[in-house]
C-alpha cells in the first residue's frame, strides 16, 4: 500500500483559507487516483474531493463546490487541497486517500489506502 501523511490543518476563522498537503511513499505515485474525505464525530466520513492520476479531471462534493479546489504534484507525490472561504460546517478531520486504477478515471468510493487525518476547525 501507499503512506500518506497530511498536513496543512488547523484552526481558522469563517472566510479564510488553508491549504492541505498529502505526501505519498511506497509506491509509483502516478498509479493512483487521490481522494479527500472528512469525519466529525458521530457521522460517516464523507467524500469532498478527488484528483484523477494525471490530475487532468476532478471531482467534488457539492458542498464545497466552487470553494475548494484539489490538485496533484506527480514529480513531488503530494496531493492538495485548497480551502477558500471556510465555514464552520467545514471543521472535520480530512483524511488524504489513494485509489489504485488504470485508468485516468475519478473515483468517489473504494479508496484502499488512508493517511492519519488532519484537524480543521472553522470558528464563526
Amino acid at each position: 500500500q501507499v503512506h500518506l501523511v497530511e498536513s496543512g490543518g488547523g484552526l481558522v476563522q469563517a472566510g479564510a483559507s488553508l491549504r492541505l498537503s498529502c505526501a505519498a511513499s511506497g509506491r509509483p505515485f502516478g498509479w493512483y487516483a487521490m481522494g479527500w474525505f472528512r469525519q466529525t464525530p458521530g457521522k460517516e466520513r464523507e467524500f469532498v474531493a478527488a484528483v484523477s492520476r494525471s490530475g487532468g479531471r476532478t471531482s467534488y462534493a457539492d458542498s464545497v463546490k466552487g470553494r475548494f479546489t484539489i490538485s496533484r504534484d506527480n514529480a513531488e507525490n503530494t496531493v492538495y487541497l485548497q480551502m477558500n472561504n471556510l465555514k464552520p460546517e467545514d471543521t472535520a478531520v480530512y483524511y488524504c486517500a489513494a485509489h489504485e486504477l488504470y485508468s485516468d478515471y475519478v473515483p468517489s468510493t473504494d479508496f484502499g489506502s488512508w493517511g492519519q487525518g488532519t484537524q480543521v476547525t472553522v470558528s464563526s
